[in-house]
């Protein structure tokens, strides 16, 4: 075997670096953010990081190099941060009358991308929302100026500006005995809650919007901005976001009902903060999604950062992810069946 060129071994350097930040993104699940912060925007390029290693690995391959052995066993240990980014395998549509069907949308204030008047927007929404007939919907960066969901005779709502024009809501079918707010404090986000009884049954519903970034999601103006100030307003996201998860488990520890969590967490599947939120909850779309799961574009990277985790107590019979275009950000919808119906 023929030993490697200049450029040969120029691009196995290069093939190290990202091995090297490979491994960094898939130890970032255990490291609190707030020990490297920074390094924790690793957790949201982690799939495009997998995918340039993979075509390092197609290319040693191709040209039969002994290299290609690096990129091969960073990609096989790193089989479980695959599987929670990707997932191969279709929806059965097995759902029954009684099934427990819960939606989570940021709907980005009615205005899609910012730029659709709501009078406009409205009856899109509303036609989406009534052909798929959820039972329980968690709307983030919601605006109560649009009065259209009286169908839904149950809700609670928490607006996070003196304006009261941005917040969240939780809209049910089922009568709601209990509700509240975590109140996350000095900022937009927040997360809220309700307990809903459904066939004698309790249940509790989490809304969860962490700490959002304040970025652009178009690449190219995203290049303009200075690289050290944007790096930075985003460590300070992750730590706030870690601060809100702590509140959420500390609340969380107290219910002694069967959870639910819906919400945008503004972070991915492979970051700390959503694995100490899932704990031993199921998420729905790793059980019957199908795809990359998108529920967020970021310019040409399709991202995972809407989230439906359900409780060990309850089956996940079925999950979508919906392209409509009525937000920034795409719904999704969980089917869940309460196990003493099996």
């Amino acid at each position: 075997m023929k030993k490697l060129g200049l450029f040969g071994k120029l691009l196995f350097f290069i093939n190290s670096l990202f091995v090297i930040l490979l491994l960094l993104g898939y130890f970032l699940p255990y490291i609190p953010p707030h020990v490297f912060p920074r390094l924790a925007v690793l957790s949201l390029v982690l799939p495009v990081l997998l995918f340039i290693n993979a075509l390092f690995f197609g290319y040693w391959l191709f040209r039969m190099r002994r290299q290609l052995l690096l990129s091969a066993i960073v990609l096989v240990f790193g089989i479980g941060h695959i599987t929670a980014l990707f997932r191969f395998g279709s929806n059965e549509d097995n759902v029954r009358d009684s099934d427990l069907k819960v939606m989570s949308f940021n709907v980005h204030s009615f205005t899609r991308f910012g730029k659709t008047p709501r009078r406009e927007l409205e009856p899109e929404i509303k036609a989406f929302i009534a052909q798929e007939n959820p039972d329980v919907i968690s709307f983030q960066e919601y605006n109560p100026s649009l009065q259209w969901m009286q169908e839904y005779e149950h809700q609670y709502v928490h607006m996070t500006n003196r304006k009261e024009t941005f917040g969240q809501i939780i809209y049910s079918k089922f009568p709601i005995v209990h509700s509240g707010s975590l109140g996350f404090g000095n900022t937009g986000n927040n997360g809220i809650f309700v307990d809903i009884v459904k066939d004698l049954d309790t249940l509790r519903v989490y809304n969860l919007h962490f700490q959002s970034f304040r970025i652009n999601a178009n690449f190219s103006q995203l290049q303009r901005e200075d690289s050290k100030r944007l790096l930075g307003r985003m460590a300070e996201a992750f730590e706030k976001q870690e601060d809100q998860m702590e509140l959420f488990l500390s609340h969380e520890a107290q219910c002694p009902y069967p959870i639910i969590v819906t919400g945008d967490f503004n972070n991915s599947a492979t970051s700390y903060v959503y694995r100490k939120v899932k704990g031993e909850k199921v998420d729905a779309f790793a059980k019957a999604g199908s795809g990359t799961g998108r529920t967020f574009t970021f310019d040409f990277l399709p991202l995972r950062i809407d989230f439906i985790l359900a409780d060990e107590k309850l089956e996940v019979v079925n999950f979508k992810n919906y392209d409509v275009q009525l937000s920034d950000h795409y719904p999704i919808m969980a089917v869940l069946r309460n196990t003493k119906e099996l």
